[in-house]
């Protein structure tokens, strides 16, 4: 074979190995792309608001945080920082959530708070009347860093209307945290002994989220199980840069918590915590 014979090979060569090596990865792509739209799908139904309604206020309803629909579809999982410390009862401010409802008004019902897990940042309420959809709650002992999921809640509550949101999310790393409970005013020897000994791990993310995705369940994009609750982001400086100025990074509590808390309720479903 002669000098331009064997170019002309050669060449050719290379593009059958460019076709064959393009194939799995445009199949890659696409079966990428077709997996978390359909997560999506089953995830958006399960999505609510969690505020609170006072028939006096306007807007009646004040938007809080995100919450999901788990167990048999009466229950509502969040963070506990979403939920008032006190209600007003003068007025009549009750706990809520809004159902969003495409291209129309979201629909309200009253919650009960049946449970709450002040170490872990968790809640669960309960609403009356017809179920809703529920989450799987996935295995979160298994996620690893490195992993990629999604998140799907309200980064910016209502500001434009509850439409869900999706993001992202990189588990960058896994780390021990303690949540403390007190300033530092009022820390003292015991309470860092106790803060020490309630040490877990926590999912740090490689993600953007605001103030209105505490409460945002991350899930698998193959699955669709839910494996962690978005409940902190990182600010850089003050809470007004939350929006303008985010850090990209931050935390999701695991679901073994929100699983035993769960469990903590069917055990005794009239408990109120």
């Amino acid at each position: 074979m002669n000098g331009r014979s064997s170019r002309r090979a050669f060449v050719g060569s290379l593009a059958v190995a460019a076709v064959v090596l393009s194939r799995p990865l445009t199949a890659l792509a696409a079966g990428d792309d077709g997996a978390l739209p359909a997560a999506i799908d089953r995830i958006r139904p399960t999505i609510v608001a969690v505020g609170t309604n006072e028939p006096t206020r306007n807007p009646s309803y004040q938007f809080r945080g995100t919450g999901f629909v788990v167990g048999d579809g009466t229950l509502v999982a969040t963070n506990n920082h979403v939920l008032p410390v006190m209600l007003d009862a003068a007025n009549r401010e009750v706990v809520a959530i809004a159902i969003p409802q495409a291209g129309a008004d979201p629909l309200f019902r009253e919650a009960t708070i049946v449970a709450r897990d002040t170490d872990h940042d968790l809640a669960l309420l309960r609403i009356a009347g017809t179920p809703l959809p529920a989450v799987r709650l996935g295995d979160s002992s298994k996620a690893r860093e490195g992993q990629s999921f999604a998140f799907t809640g309200f980064p910016i509550g209502g500001a434009i209307g509850l439409y869900p949101t999706t993001h992202r999310a990189l588990i960058s790393a896994i780390t021990p945290i303690a949540l403390a409970q007190a300033t530092t005013r009022t820390l003292d020897a015991a309470l860092i002994r106790r803060l020490r000994a309630d040490r877990f791990n926590i999912f740090q993310l490689d993600a953007t989220a605001y103030p209105g995705n505490s409460g945002s369940p991350m899930f698998s994009v193959e699955t669709g199980e839910v494996i962690a609750i978005v409940n902190m982001v990182f600010v850089k400086s003050g809470k007004e840069t939350a929006l303008t100025a985010p850090s990209g990074i931050s935390y999701a509590i695991p679901t073994v918590h929100l699983s035993r808390l769960l469990d903590s309720v069917k055990l005794d479903p009239s408990s109120t915590r």
